[in-house]
């Protein structure tokens, strides 16, 4: 079977960490911030990790 070419869209938007979990950035944090309270634009700031079969179809098209 052939090499899968990585998928460049979700690699630019996701991060692999050392034990193998997925990182995203969360949406929503970007412009109409004054009607949003302080404490969700906090926790918009954070990060968020992929579970399930969403994280192994990710994986997958980052062909690891």
């Amino acid at each position: 079977m052939p090499k899968l070419k990585t998928h460049k869209g979700t690699a630019k938007r996701v991060k692999i960490t050392p034990r193998g979990k997925i990182v995203r950035e969360r949406a929503f944090g970007n412009h109409i911030l004054a009607k949003k309270s302080k404490a969700r634009k906090r926790n918009i700031k954070t990060s968020a990790i992929v579970k399930g079969k969403i994280a192994k179809n990710i994986k997958t098209s980052l062909g690891v």
